[in-house]
């Protein structure tokens, strides 16, 4: 007796048919097709459905995603972390009620949204306005071909640093093995069940599966976790699709795997397992499993709908009068912009979530103004890369969408999550420490995510420094960042409750909700600032001292050093070459490297090395004695410049160590503290400005250095405030 079971993971609001993506009529013709071929067939789900999706089901919160999965007969689904995105209390009150009334008015039962390993915490209530259900099912069986078919669901263990930490604050998220290990013994001992599933919103890092069972990973430690009672897993999460039979050393009775799948993303495939069932022998007696594509290619490489299915009628409906409404409320102009905001790109062209990117950069500025109406005193924004879920373009789609033109719908696309901007106030040192956090603990989905920071803030850093340790200057507004100073800080929700691993936010005092939600925000700036021009400069420049940074140099001497993070990584210009000027005497011009390096900040590196010229007088210095002045690397076509403090001598003793030994003793830190008691962070320098430390000599012990940066910009946003979630 053949029953199958459909998957699908990471839908996020995909409905309408969109190149590669079939959409949810052609997802729900493959259903009505395959359960034609066989009426012992479940459609089942491993979690991401809603939310990050695209604007047709955004602006009416995926309620027509909901409906069109209703009306395609889904039977189950794990929930994934986007189920979380508006909260416990949202999931809970909204989403999983109108998926009743929805049950309802299709005339079936509703389908289950299952978490095994999220729970209540132990003392507390849901605090939700719903009473039930008490916590959300672990998870569902159901009869099919003489077979009892039991689902377990789970989410990924990383749930709390990819949603809102304050929507999730009444639930403990738990060891997806240890529950998954749980529920499914209690399926097949106290619930009979003849087949297990487990639905988990987790994945492999790639589509080797080798991948799919290294231990080291999380879902290698799942698939070799799980329990013999476990006989298939429907995965997501990581948007892969693969297709695996791994062997369980527990079956000694069978000659054949488990099947551990994953149908990659956006609808793009069904997953289909079919197991072989004996109802007399009341067992398993083997198991098949694919990927069936939903869309395939033509002869000239564009996508097609797969002729195997026809759309369902029903959920076309739904589709086009989603698509209706999201026309009339999404084709608002709101603004203009002369350029493309992209975010940063791999080498593959996919989205590099730990490169600088002028979208974030853009978003920064945006909710710094935008707080400023509200707490005026707001001089810092951060922005997390994952909150930004595509380009904003300077390409038009047509008559009514001009080339420059920011719609409504394009905006919100751009910012799916309505995160609300909350103030904060932090110390210099917990400002340094936010930036510190870009660089993730062990474990993380990624090593490294790039905050999105305003114009007025400008850093430096060394990108081999030690934990803890990155961060080697820091200026706001030109201006030395203080550690003992006070800031007003913005983020969305998900940053200022700790998302991302960004747990110094969630320390913030005297926190305030602005009243105002991310997407509101760009609606606003646009109105008040268009056309909008993107800033090339970057915000954040990576500096290696190869020489040493404490040396007093003399004419002759080589000064050394290696940049990085000099250029952006998609359409913006870029500068080929840099120049570097002592003083006023330019010294040599060095090329670029514009080379991707993936998941890192470390687009556009140079290795400048100079010579301190004999003649010093075209520098502007004096020919005795020892002198401060500064390198300055510029980078005319983006505007980066950087002016890194050195001192130079040009008397009878060339060559001379003075470092940190000799004059007045700095004994600097990494936030450039001195013995004196007093704690200054390093200022790196904006629009031209030069730190230098009051009274004597400057010294520089940072490991690799302190530095400035000083850089011009090609543009500015209006009012000095610059531009601005997983």
């Amino acid at each position: 007796m053949p029953i199958d079971v459909l998957g699908i993971n990471d839908f996020h609001g995909r409905i309408e048919a969109d190149g590669q993506a079939a959409g949810a009529a052609v997802l729900a013709g493959a259903v009505n097709q395959m359960r034609a071929d066989n009426p012992n067939t479940l459609f089942a789900a491993a979690g991401d459905l809603i939310g990050a999706s695209t604007f047709v089901s955004f602006v009416d919160q995926d309620h027509p995603t909901l409906e069109a999965l209703t009306a395609a007969g889904l039977d189950v689904s794990a929930v994934g972390n986007h189920e979380f995105d508006q909260g416990y209390c949202d999931l809970v009150d909204r989403v999983i009620p109108f998926i009743e009334e929805m049950s309802a008015e299709y005339g079936r039962e509703p389908w289950q949204y299952l978490a095994a390993n999220v729970k209540v915490k132990d003392g507390q209530t849901h605090g939700c306005e719903n009473s039930e259900p008490a916590e959300l099912a672990e998870s569902w069986t159901t009869e099919v071909g003489g077979a009892t078919v039991g689902f377990v669901g789970a989410v990924t263990e990383h749930l709390p640093e990819l949603v809102s930490p304050d929507g999730i604050a009444q639930v403990d998220v738990l060891d997806v093995v240890e529950e998954t290990n749980r529920v499914a013994d209690q399926l097949t001992q106290e619930e009979g069940a003849d087949i297990v599933v487990l639905l988990v919103h987790e994945g492999a890092a790639t589509t080797d599966q080798s991948s799919a069972t290294d231990p080291d990973t999380d879902f290698g430690a799942i698939v070799n976790g799980v329990n013999e009672n476990v006989d298939a897993i429907v995965s997501g999460h990581t948007h892969l699709a693969y297709d695996h039979e791994i062997a369980v050393p527990e079956w000694d009775d069978r000659d054949f795997g488990r099947p551990v799948v994953s149908a990659g993303q956006y609808g793009y495939n069904l997953n289909k397992i079919r197991f072989s069932y004996d109802p007399a022998a009341d067992e398993i007696t083997g198991v098949d499993s694919e990927i069936v594509p939903l869309t395939v290619e033509d002869d000239e490489g564009n996508w097609q709908p797969n002729p195997e299915f026809q759309p369902d009628p029903t959920v076309a409906g739904i589709v086009e009068d989603a698509v209706k409404k999201a026309e009339e409320l999404g084709a608002e102009p709101l603004g203009e912009i002369t350029a493309d905001f992209n975010r940063a790109q791999q080498s593959d062209g996919s989205e590099n979530r730990g490169g600088e990117s002028t979208l974030g950069n853009f978003v920064a500025d945006v909710q710094l103004s935008a707080a400023q109406v509200t707490d005026p005193e707001t001089q810092i924004a951060f922005m997390n890369p994952g909150g930004l879920r595509t380009d904003m373009t300077y390409a038009g789609t047509g008559a009514d969408d001009p080339d420059g033109t920011v719609t409504y719908r394009e905006a919100a696309e751009v910012q799916p999550f309505a995160n609300t901007l909350v103030t904060m106030t932090l110390t210099g040192e917990q400002v340094v420490d936010v930036l510190e956090e870009q660089w993730q603990p062990e474990g993380a989905s990624r090593p490294f995510l790039k905050l999105g920071v305003n114009a007025e803030l400008d850093y430096t850093y060394d990108p081999q420094g030690a934990e803890g340790e990155h961060i080697t200057s820091v200026t706001l507004g030109g201006e030395s960042l203080d550690p003992d100073a006070e800031y007003r800080v913005v983020a969305n929700s998900f940053l200022a409750s700790g998302g991302d691993n960004f747990s110094t936010l969630a320390e913030g005092t005297d926190v305030a909700d602005t009243g105002q939600i991310d997407l509101q925000a760009m609606v606003d700036y646009l109105a008040e600032n268009s056309p909008v021009t993107p800033d090339y400069a970057q915000r954040a420049v990576g500096v290696q001292w190869v020489s040493d940074p404490d040396a007093v140099y003399t004419p002759g001497d080589e000064v050394a050093l290696d940049l990085s993070s000099l250029l952006f990584s998609t359409t913006e210009p870029m500068d080929e070459t840099l120049t570097v000027a002592l003083g006023d005497a330019e010294l040599g011009e060095f090329e670029i490297d514009d080379t991707i390096v993936d998941t890192t900040d470390q687009v556009g590196s140079a290795e400048v090395r100079v010579t301190v010229p004999d003649d010093l007088s075209g520098a502007g210095l004096q020919q005795a004695g020892a002198t401060d002045t500064e390198l300055t690397v510029s980078l005319p076509e983006t505007g980066t410049e950087v002016t890194l403090p050195i001192t130079v001598d040009a008397g009878d003793e060339p060559g001379t160590e003075t470092g940190g030994d000799s004059g007045d003793e700095t004994g600097g830190d990494a936030t450039g503290g001195t013995d004196d008691g007093t704690d200054e962070l390093p200022d790196t320098g904006s629009s031209g400005i030069t730190w230098w430390i009051v009274g004597g000599i400057v010294v520089l012990v940072l490991g690799g250095g302190l530095y400035a940066l000083s850089r011009r910009r090609t543009s500015t946003p209006s009012s000095d405030s610059g531009d601005s979630n997983s």
